[in-house]
Parts: C-alpha cells; structure tokens; sequence
C-alpha cells in the first residue's frame, strides 16, 4: 500500500509541486470566457449513423456522440493573433468598451482566427477593426448565415470575414450570434458598404435581421415568399414541376423509406 500521510506543517509534498497545471481557463482582457460559451454543443446523437429509429442494423446503436463548435482558445494564441487580439482590445478600452463584455471568446481552428462578438458591440469592434492601423482589414468579403436548431438562445449566426491588404491579406472572421425568438444583428453597411447584397442574401434565406440596413428586401426569393429556406428546420420540399403533362412533387414526398 502506498505512504498517503499527509506532509508535515500542511507544506506540499514534492509530487504535488511538481505537478502539471490543468488546461489554462480562455479569457479575454483578464475576464475568464463563460463557461458556457467554452464549448458548445450543437447536436447530440445516437448510433453509429445518427439513426433515430431502429433501422440502426450496425450493432453500435448504443453509440453516443455530440457534435460541438470549436472550443475558446487560450494564449497565446500564435502568428500575429495575439497582437491583432491585442490592439483590438486597446482599442475597445480606448473608446470606452468593455473588451470582455465585447468579445465573447476567441477562437483558434485550422489555422483561422475566429472573434466571437456581443451583438450590440458589432459595431464598436468593426469600426476599429477597419481603422486602426496595427490592424486595416480595409476589405470585408460578406457575410453568411448559420442555423444551429438545438443551440438554444444562440440558434442564428452571423460569419463576417474580412481581409488586410495592408498586411498581407490577413484574414479574420467575425462571428455574431442571435436568438431566433429575435434574429436581429446590427448591419456594418455605414462601415462596409460592400457588405450591402451579402446582408439582403443573409436575410432573405437564414431570416437575420440587420438593423440599419439601408434596403433590406428579398434578394433571391420572391417578395411575398414566406419564410428562409436555409434554415434547417425548414421544410423540405420544393414546388411542383410540370413536364410534358407528368408533374414532379417537391422532394420530400417524392419516396418513403418508412
């Protein structure tokens, strides 16, 4: 049996001074991320193929799996994030900004930048992000849209990408996220007007609002279109097609497997 008494004087005993820290807690401005938002769990599924029925016949129908976003990062970060991180958070103290109450988390994956943002300091973030010369993303690529059905409270997200030609086209991406109960994002076109159809296209098919845009009307589907089709929980289906006489009916009443 091995020796468990305790060290004399309650000093620590080598093995525990030498012991190996745990994984350092994310944290933005000396704020830890919350942990919630450390990892998010979008879907949980069960079975090896996700099969929610019994036509699981592979024998690992007890599998469990969960799919998540990337995790929050922990610094340093590598490359030039940790000063673009870093001048970003000058900058929010600078104009008044909570930096940890403006960026929710950092997120490093395969080798991208990834800033999640507090809807109602979008603005406050992008303006420098645009300006400030230790960082110039002088261009934004657009934005798109992302629905996680199961992420309650956090369903709709907003990807901004923008890129810096003053430094070599960097690049970073900018993440806002939105309750479907109320999908609304501030638009960034005052700061961006490039940004102007990709913010029309993302509201027209995923249904975020972008507040402050100057013409934010159906880009893709007709005006009197009801709903955004790229949602995932939208119906899957389509219109009824008509050929030589013979009608084909949206997809998914086309075959049941069932």
């Amino acid at each position: 049996m091995s020796d468990t008494t305790a060290p004399k004087d309650g000093a620590p005993s080598e093995e525990l001074a030498s012991a190996p820290a745990g994984p350092a807690v994310p944290e933005i401005a000396g704020a830890p991320v919350r942990p919630e938002l450390r990892v998010e769990v979008v879907s949980r599924h069960s079975g090896h193929f996700g099969a929610a029925d019994s036509g699981d016949t592979t024998g690992y129908g007890l599998t469990q799996s969960a799919v998540t976003l990337a995790p929050a990062a922990s610094r340093p970060y590598g490359g030039w994030f940790d000063d673009a991180v870093d001048a970003l958070i000058e900058d929010l103290r600078a104009s008044g900004v909570d930096p940890a109450a403006a960026i929710e988390k950092v997120v490093i994956e395969h080798d991208e930048l990834t800033l999640f943002i507090a809807r109602e300091h979008l603005l406050d973030v992008v303006a420098p992000l645009r300006d400030d010369q230790d960082l110039r993303f002088e261009l934004c690529l657009g934005v798109s849209g992302v629905h996680y059905p199961q992420l309650t409270g956090r369903e709709l997200h907003a990807c901004f990408q923008f890129m810096s030609l003053t430094h070599g086209a960097r690049m970073i991406r900018l993440e806002v996220t939105c309750p479907e109960s109320d999908p609304h994002v501030p638009s960034i076109v005052s700061l961006y007007p490039g940004d102007d159809w990709h913010e029309r296209e993302t509201w027209d098919l995923m249904g975020i609002v972008f507040d402050g845009h100057p013409n934010l009307t159906r880009s893709a589907m007709p005006d009197d279109w009801v709903g955004h089709p790229q949602r995932k929980d939208y119906p899957l289906g389509g219109i009824p097609v008509e050929y030589k006489g013979a009608t084909t009916p949206p997809a998914d009443t086309r075959r049941s497997y069932r």
